[in-house]
């Protein structure tokens, strides 16, 4: 599943890639807009900023941009930057790999292989989508219509 900071960053930057070309985001445009306490997107756009994938200016009419266009930044390399796990079972983890409890020797566990296919399947999506890709959105389920 995917971490918190990892959700974040990816709404961060979906709104920096609708502005692109626009000029500097205010930190507080971006967290009001993507309701991310802006403390945490602080921290999260210093971090990618460092990593080179945004551009910061200080000052009154500072703000951040998007280092790159948004057709070289994918999904995947979001997800990597900020370790995010995209393992349904603890054990398919690349980073964080532990052995599952309870639960047959890894080199038996078909689980465990179909695990990894569906975390190696879905990283290969999300290195393909990228920023400037439209993403349609979904139909709520019926339990989130009813609310």
């Amino acid at each position: 599943m995917l971490s918190q900071k990892t959700r974040y960053t990816i709404r961060a930057f979906q709104h920096l890639a609708d502005h692109w070309g626009k000029g500097q985001v205010q930190l507080a445009d971006i967290a009001d807009a993507q309701n991310i306490p802006p403390k945490f997107l602080t921290v999260i756009l210093s971090e990618m900023a460092r990593e080179g994938l945004l551009i910061s200016q200080r000052g009154r009419d500072g703000g951040y941009q998007l280092a790159l266009p948004p057709v070289d930044i994918s999904y995947g390399d979001l997800v990597r930057l900020t370790r995010g796990s995209l393992a349904l079972v603890p054990c398919a983890a690349r980073n964080a790999h532990e052995h599952c409890k309870n639960c047959l020797p890894e080199s038996e566990c078909r689980m465990r292989s179909l695990m990894l296919k569906v975390r190696d399947d879905t990283a290969a999506i999300l290195d393909r989508i990228t920023l400037a890709d439209p993403i349609e959105m979904q139909p709520l389920f019926e339990t989130e219509a009813a609310e």
